[in-house]
């Protein structure tokens, strides 16, 4: 599970190091571009300004999905842990007391 969480982190990190690395050129591009009068060259950049809005628009909302539904995530995994306490006290409270000793032990070989 966590090997997964890790792919697809880097996966993310990447696309928006690409995503970054393509709009700065677009923009790049149409600031080298701007002083070309020609009916053609500002119709091109009208529409790559428009589809770059766009694209950082969809991706802004996407953004926002992703974090909603792993809120939502980390809301269901909070509560089926509470559960479980509640459930099983007596082995809740040995898993803190190891999880504390082996803690303890390591902060003590330093």
């Amino acid at each position: 599970m966590a090997k997964r969480n890790t792919d697809a982190s880097a996966r993310a990190d990447q696309l928006k190091e690409d995503l970054r690395y393509l709009s700065e050129t677009v923009e790049e591009l149409m600031n080298a571009t701007s002083k070309d009068a020609s009916g053609e060259m500002r119709d091109l950049r009208e529409r790559a300004e428009r589809r770059l809005k766009d694209t950082r628009a969809r991706l802004e909302a996407r953004g926002e999905r992703i974090y909603e539904d792993t809120r939502e995530s980390l809301a269901q995994q909070a509560d089926c842990c509470d559960r479980y306490v509640h459930e099983n006290p007596w082995t809740s409270i040995g898993i803190g007391a190891a999880a504390g000793l082996v803690v303890g032990m390591l902060l003590g070989r330093r």
